[in-house]
């Protein structure tokens, strides 16, 4: 229960009372654009061959502990190993070890050649874990797009991730150019909905962002370069928006020190601002905001830096909370169990000090989080066992 001590509410029998009336509480916070696996002080593909399958996964568990701990209770990890993110998924529910709640896609899916392949290496030179099926990443034409898509329903994914356009951080490609069609990508669609999954799908280029939105996909990860045509396609359908917009500051402070290849350097100096003015431009006229961040390109656990820059566009301190609760729940289609604080939801919370509403930074240092009703941080009360539980709640698992 949450009660100031002087509240003279009784307290059930074996509820533990958990004071929090110096300090704002609000539901977990949610980040839909993650990726657990990956390490951001490691850019350059060469790691690919440098690291065995399993390092990812043991590098994911400690990404997931700190996310947890900077009070985002659930993510939505958009591109991972086969099929990673979804073992981590399964693992955190039975927990096994501690981490927010995990909507997981599979590897990101991508024409060959395309942002989610490994390009510029000679022929003799592929990763085989996977060989039959391209990593469960690689598909070219309607009938590979079907297959691919069903294997990863097959492996337990939550979410299909495209890449309709080229990227920042792919060789050989530009973040502007169509990858799919959409022919391509309206068969994608067609059968993620069709087995109950939805579809994010990768999109810097303006042609790209209007074509998955046609297409009926669920959101679109950057949509750097939108239009005014795409911003009028997204507010009709509904598309959600799941634009980056804190990372730019990171991978150029870092370029030299991380040896950020200069070709992803120049390709993010060319486009970070105006990625930054379009996302504005497209939450004023209306479009659906879900908060998403990349994280893996910047370190986990700093999430909540993004918040101070939707606020400097013009983005209420207040609509800038909804976009990691209730708006974002809404994209996962978890809006029944996480998002907000009421009945019948998993009592995912965090508490800060100082009112969000008036500074919106103080969301980047959260002392206390709780998820399914148990304590997993507290630094407000050293009277509270982290072992605590507070009554009632649902189930921690899902």
């Amino acid at each position: 229960m949450f009660l100031p001590k002087s509240s003279g509410v009784a307290v059930p029998p074996g509820a533990t009372v958990i004071d929090l009336s110096n300090a704002t509480v609000l539901p977990g916070l949610i980040d839909a654009h993650v990726h657990l696996e990956s390490r951001s002080d490691r850019f350059e593909d060469i790691w690919t061959f440098k690291t065995s399958p399993l390092a990812p996964a043991m590098v994911g568990v400690v990404h997931a502990r700190r996310t947890l701990e900077a009070g985002f209770t659930t993510v939505r990890d958009v591109g991972s190993e086969p099929f990673l993110a979804a073992d981590l998924r399964d693992l955190v529910d039975e927990g096994y070890f501690p981490g927010p709640r995990i909507v997981a896609s599979g590897p990101c899916i991508s024409i060959t050649g395309g942002h989610c392949d490994l390009n510029h290496y000679p022929p003799n030179v592929r990763v085989d874990l996977y060989p039959q099926e391209h990593d469960f990443h690689v598909a070219d034409g309607p009938d590979q797009i079907r297959h691919v898509i069903r294997a990863h329903v097959q492996h337990g994914v939550d979410v299909i991730k495209v890449a309709a356009s080229g990227g920042v951080f792919s060789r050989g490609d530009t973040p502007g150019a169509p990858q799919f069609t959409y022919e391509e990508l309206r068969v994608a669609v067609e059968e993620a909905h069709k087995l109950g999954r939805r579809v994010a799908a990768h999109a810097h280029g303006t042609q790209s962002i209007k074509d998955a939105t046609r297409a009926g996909v669920d959101s679109i990860e950057h949509g750097t370069l939108i239009d005014d045509e795409g911003i009028r396609l997204m507010k009709e359908r509904g598309t959600f928006l799941v634009g980056d917009i804190y990372n730019d500051d990171y991978i150029l402070a870092h370029a030299e020190d991380l040896h950020i290849p200069k070709e992803y350097v120049d390709k993010e100096r060319a486009i970070g601002q105006v990625q930054r003015d379009n996302w504005a431009k497209a939450m004023k006229a209306g479009v659906k905001i879900a908060f998403g961040t990349d994280a893996g390109v910047y370190p986990h656990g700093d999430n909540a830096k993004q918040f101070a820059w939707m606020v400097r566009l013009g983005l209420s301190p207040a609509r800038a909370i909804l976009s990691a609760t209730a708006w974002a729940a809404e994209l996962l289609d978890r809006q029944k169990d996480v998002g907000t604080v009421q009945a019948g939801r998993y009592a995912d919370l965090i508490a800060v000090p100082g009112d969000p509403l008036k500074d919106i930074r103080v969301l980047e240092r959260v002392p206390f989080v709780m998820k399914g009703g148990a304590i997993v941080k507290n630094e407000l009360s050293a009277n509270t066992s982290a072992d605590s539980t507070a009554a009632p709640a649902r189930s921690s698992s899902r």
